[in-house]
């Protein structure tokens, strides 16, 4: 029986974690892998209930996009200009630098401070879960300062 709660509650902390990279995987891929990608700025002209769009300016080769739209949450203020990676084959940018780096890493924090009351509690290993929880506290804790 209890082999049987621990191979559960194992199963279940592992399937958050590998939901939450999974998630975080859709833009995360743009901001680390950016090399050969479309870079430039963003200038934020306006915004909806959840995307921004703006006026592109590309940092290399001219380029097909003028506007692009951004996820309101990383984007900033009316008139603020961002660095940001256009996702190949669309008109949608991700943000670079160490805000959208830690914005798009954001669902695998909340997947560490899920899973980390079963490790701790299920799985009776303190350690390992104030470790997760103490990681992705750090990674909500810093999105949200670097944004």
């Amino acid at each position: 029986m209890t082999h049987a709660r621990n191979a559960a509650m194992a199963l279940v902390a592992l399937l958050l974690l590998v939901a939450g990279a999974w998630s975080s995987w859709g833009s995360a891929q743009h901001v680390l892998l950016s090399k050969g990608r479309e870079h430039g700025t963003l200038t934020v002209t306006g915004c909806n209930e959840e995307t921004c769009s703006g006026r592109y300016v590309t940092s290399g080769p001219p380029s097909t996009h003028t506007t692009l739209t951004i996820d309101r949450s990383v984007a900033a203020a009316d008139g603020q200009t961002v660095p940001v990676v256009v996702k190949p084959g669309t008109s949608e940018a991700v943000r670079t630098g160490w805000g959208g780096g830690l914005h798009a890493w954001l669902p695998l924090g909340g997947a560490l401070l899920l899973a980390a009351p079963l490790v701790g509690g299920g799985l009776r290993l303190t350690r390992t879960a104030w470790s997760m929880a103490g990681a992705g506290a750090v990674l909500l804790m810093g999105t949200f300062f670097a944004l």
